[in-house]
């Protein structure tokens, strides 16, 4: 089982970071003005900056604004905002102006302190939204991460993108590969290595309790959930040999969908119907991306690049994956590509870039960026072509879910 695990953890690649920096690849649009205006008079000073610098981090990871100071005359638009602390509740006031014209205002509420990044993000949203720019939804969801603790050990936390809000969820032992079980976010899948047998558990938020699911010996671990959350598809190793597997959670019917005597892992759905799936496989003798139609039961290779793609993700018909450079020690990027075309855009340019992730809208993809024996958390706004980085201050980030 252990060797089975070493080769799997391998096959995702490692995992690392660097310093909070922007990196802009496209810095020649000319985009529209805006001047962030805090009107709070907040005793708490830390809270006070902290917010203010997560509702300018957010309006400049929108990728539809450039920032400028209060009292530049040619801007074109204000997000002015009065936040206020009441114990442990928040309330804020938003105001979206135009010029100078007042176009909406609305309030927000949040029980919870802890949560504050959270309001930030979702004022920043409406905002968005208000104006009719090219919407961040995304932005206020969860983010799943699990974190290496110390040897052995590691894990589950939930976070807001930034990695300012960071919450344990699960703790104690070895736990890994979180996978969101639902569009609302209230319950999630991980694996749990019980008395050194891996065991896949739902957590289920709303009560903050944990349910058995299956368990079997080499591993177990949930990749993919369809749309409705009624089916996983789950890596499992009963023999020895893993292979990707249907899991009906409503009907409890387990079915074997690959059967290859190498490795097969990381199945996820692809297109509306659920009827087929991209998985890594090395039956080229090295990593890459196949699909299988469930219906018929084909199998064909969907990647022609690389020679070693070690991780996918999946939104409608394209998948995002990691590929080893050629001559280039150490070196992972990714890349986007539709199933019905054979373009394929590199999204990242240089150092390790690991386990891509699909936003809801498909628009921004999560990533894990290292180095040295740090890592961080990488969001990639593919339209804008630009890429933001965010590291974890404590421990090691080994896998994601958004």
């Amino acid at each position: 089982m252990k060797r089975k695990f070493v080769i799997f953890l391998v096959f995702l690649g490692s995992l690392w970071a660097e310093d909070p920096i922007i990196d802009i690849v496209n810095s020649g649009a000319i985009l529209p003005k805006i001047i962030v205006k805090d009107n709070s008079n907040l005793n708490d000073a830390d809270l006070k900056k902290s917010f203010y610098n997560i509702i300018v981090n957010d309006l400049k990871v929108s990728s539809n604004f450039e920032i400028v100071s209060e009292g530049f005359e040619a801007s074109n638009y204000t997000f002015e905002y009065t936040l206020n602390k009441n114990g442990n509740d928040l309330n804020l006031n938003v105001k979206t102006k135009v010029g100078s014209s007042l176009k909406s205002e609305q309030n927000y509420t949040l029980s919870g302190l802890e949560q504050y990044p959270f309001l930030a993000h979702k004022s920043v949203k409406a905002f968005v939204n208000v104006l009719g720019l090219a919407p961040v939804d995304w932005m206020d969801h969860k983010i799943l991460i699990a974190r290496n603790s110390s040897s052995k050990k590691s894990q589950i936390i939930m976070a807001d993108y930034t990695l300012t809000y960071q919450k344990i969820i699960v703790d104690g032992g070895l736990n890994l590969f979180p996978k969101w079980g639902n569009k609302e976010q209230t319950l999630f899948y991980y694996t749990a290595y019980d008395h050194d047998k891996p065991t896949l558990y739902r957590y289920d938020l709303n009560v903050n309790k944990a349910s058995k699911i299956l368990s079997s010996g080499g591993m177990v671990v949930a990749s993919d959930v369809n749309a409705d959350g009624t089916k996983l598809l789950v890596t499992m190793a009963p023999k020895d040999q893993p292979d990707v597997y249907l899991y009906d959670l409503n009907s409890k019917v387990l079915t074997q969908l690959t059967t290859y005597s190498g490795i097969d892992v990381n199945g996820n759905f692809i297109g509306l119907d659920d009827s087929k799936i991209v998985f890594v496989s090395d039956r080229l003798g090295y990593p890459n991306i196949f699909m299988k139609d469930l219906n018929n039961g084909s199998i064909e290779q969907v990647v022609f690049h690389g020679r070693n793609n070690s991780a996918v993700s999946t939104y409608k018909d394209f998948l995002v994956y990691s590929s080893r450079e050629p001559n280039q020690a150490g070196v992972f990027n990714i890349y986007l590509m539709s199933i019905h075309s054979d373009y394929i855009r590199q999204l990242t340019a240089n150092g390790k870039n690991l386990f891509p992730r699909f936003s809801s809208d498909g628009g921004s993809i999560v990533f894990i960026k290292y180095l040295g024996m740090q890592s961080a958390l990488g969001v990639i706004r593919v339209n804008a072509n630009k890429t933001f980085y965010f590291p974890l201050k404590v421990g090691k980030i080994q896998s994601i879910d958004w």
